[in-house]
């Protein structure tokens, strides 16, 4: 029996290479379904300062990228990727840059429930493909529904502060570990491989591990 390896993996479900870095990682697994791991999601916000309510898209760009070209220069690489790795991404249609700190919390309740990888493919399908404001409490309760989760108690949990500290704190951690983009995978709590690896590079972490054992 293969022993277990634990992979942390820090993420923003509006991170554009998180989106295309799970994807590679789910194709190693698909073709190595004896890998070792066992997965879980941390929290780290691409914009820890975005207000609340997120703001609007075309002002973010601009803010972040000096205006449309430079957001277009900047995605070129991403639009790129995330082809050659088989994701539409709907830069087109999407209005608002959400704060992403609900989200996490709704990994986070998902991941007591089994269902965290679930809730993170969700998100990314929300943001990514079908350009809704994964900010807003009613579509994260609708993503919830979506994976069985009881979307009452997620909306009910929303309308308070419960995690939202503990979210900020496990964030703020990574930081001081050096992290400092995502996505960041660490294997077994002592290597960590940055950004978004192809299917090949995992098939060889998962070779060595399950070689070794």
């Amino acid at each position: 029996m293969t022993q277990t390896i634990k992979l942390d993996i820090m993420s923003d479900p509006i991170c554009p290479w998180c989106y295309i870095g799970k994807a590679h990682l789910d194709v190693a697994l698909a073709d190595h379904p004896n890998h070792p791991f066992v997965i879980e999601w941390h929290p780290f916000q691409l914009n820890p300062d975005m207000p609340a309510q997120g703001m609007d898209r075309r002002a973010y760009l601009e803010g972040k990228f000096g205006g449309k070209e430079g957001a277009v220069r900047a995605y070129a690489p991403v639009v790129e990727h995330a082809e050659k790795a088989g994701l539409k991404i709907n830069f087109e249609a999407m209005q608002r840059t959400p704060n992403t700190l609900n989200a996490h919390r709704l990994i986070h309740w998902a991941g007591i429930e089994g269902r965290q990888t679930a809730a993170v493919a969700a998100l990314f399908q929300a943001y990514f493909v079908d350009a809704r404001d994964i900010g807003d409490a009613e579509v994260l309760a609708d993503i919830a529904d979506g994976i069985e989760m009881d979307a009452a108690v997620v909306t009910r949990l929303l309308d308070t502060d419960e995690d939202v500290q503990a979210i900020r704190d496990r964030d703020m951690h990574s930081r001081k570990m050096g992290i400092s983009s995502v996505p960041t995978f660490i294997v077994g709590n002592q290597h960590a491989v940055p950004g978004a690896q192809p299917p090949e590079l995992w098939a060889n972490v998962i070779a060595e591990l399950t070689g070794a054992q």
